[in-house]
């Protein structure tokens, strides 16, 4: 490639703050956008040959051939941008699309073939937020306004490739963050409009969902530094009832879904944590390790999900590796968690501790206490988007 950024670039990034931030009575202020829950991807086009990397700067192309073959089609013959690959499902019953983030990590797998045909089953689409050079023009250094304008005169109206919404009201932007979420995406962020374009910083504001839910304790894995001598808790495995068919007798009972991990703890919360929760542990293998409701964990057809439920301890593209075995609890013990939003049954992040809730029963923590995001037709962002359809 001979264009005036080459890779790697890194891509700017953002910092947390809990509400929109409001316009400057003088200044340039901000301009807003939605917060799109996908792969980070910054884009160099030079003719025919197409690179997309991601955030850690890995190229992505391989994964994602109709993305490349839409760049070609929509982006100018010699550019760079900075977007988010996004994948779009149509909704239950032909409701309002939205966006699929589970889907969009099927991707990312080793068998060409297997690519070949998710990208023809299930194509993603790419967003574009910035233009960082175009032609012989690096336009780092511009300000954001400027390389908005060089953007939009490239007319970025899908069907794959597209600019996305942006404004600068931060009424509208308000009502973003409560409507865009139905469409599965993750907040708004605020970019100060003079900036220049600055790689690996945190110059921009990123507003994203908070909320809390009581869950049940059902296990913990230890921590990479954990040794015999001083064991350390890494994560805590967390679950919510539901109701689902029995597996063996076609019954409906309430069954413990697994919805995510609570981790990053200081090392003397980690250690402190492996003491109190030890004496709730169970034996596999004992009639009591028999009964509880993940029992089946090291059953990978169970534990990977292919049998229809997510249970933790199986590996995964992206777990190989890793020790992903787990202490089973007695389910005895609820806790308050801070998340930001779902990801179908689960947390789409890893949650934050609260509080332990000793008032609360195991069996009272269901789907049912989680708000649930007004529906948003994701066709009204991506219009024409596969997937929106």
């Amino acid at each position: 490639m001979t264009l005036p950024l080459s890779p790697p670039v890194l891509p700017m990034l953002a910092k947390s703050v809990a509400a929109v931030p409001e316009q400057p009575d003088d200044g340039p202020g901000w301009v807003y956008e939605p917060k799109w829950d996908g792969f980070r991807a910054v884009v160099f086009r030079d003719g025919d040959d197409v690179r997309i990397d991601s955030r850690n700067s890995r190229p992505m192309q391989r994964y994602f051939p109709e993305v490349v073959e839409a760049v070609k089609a929509a982006l100018p013959e010699r550019c760079v941008v900075d977007g988010e690959i996004v994948l779009a499902r149509p909704g239950a019953d032909g409701g309002a699309a939205h966006l699929d983030f589970d889907a969009l990590g099927q991707r990312i797998h080793p068998a060409a073939s297997r690519v070949g045909l998710l990208a023809q089953e299930t194509p993603a689409s790419l967003v574009v937020f910035d233009l960082l050079a175009l032609d012989d023009d690096d336009l780092t250094s511009r300000p954001l306004t400027e390389r908005l304008t060089l953007l939009d005169g490239l007319g970025l109206r899908g069907p794959q490739v597209h600019a996305t919404p942006r404004t600068t009201d931060a009424e509208v932007a308000r009502d973003w963050f409560e409507t865009f979420e139905g469409a599965g995406l993750d907040g708004v962020v605020a970019k100060p409009a003079d900036a220049p374009y600055q790689p690996n910083k945190r110059a921009m504001l990123k507003i994203k969902h908070a909320r809390t839910a009581d869950v049940v304790l059902a296990g913990f894995r230890l921590h990479k530094t954990s040794t015999s001598e001083r064991p350390l808790v890494g994560s805590l495995l967390l679950g919510l009832y539901r109701d689902e068919p029995d597996r063996e007798d076609g019954a409906v009972g309430p069954q413990l879904q697994f919805v995510g991990v609570a981790a990053s703890f200081p090392a003397a919360r980690r250690a402190a944590l492996h003491a109190e929760l030890s004496p709730l542990a169970v034996e596999p293998g004992t009639p009591e390790g028999a009964e509880h409701p993940w029992a089946d964990w090291q059953d990978p057809a169970v534990a990977d999900g292919s049998a229809g439920e997510r249970r933790p301890g199986a590996q995964s593209r992206w777990s190989a590796g890793k020790d992903l075995t787990f202490t089973p609890l007695r389910i005895e013990r609820v806790l308050e968690v801070g998340y930001d939003h779902m990801e179908g049954a689960r947390f789409r992040h890893t949650a934050q501790f609260k509080r332990w809730r000793p008032d609360r029963d195991p069996g009272s923590c269901t789907y049912e206490q989680l708000a649930e995001p007004v529906g948003y037709d994701l066709g009204s962002l991506l219009p024409g988007a596969p997937g929106t359809a």
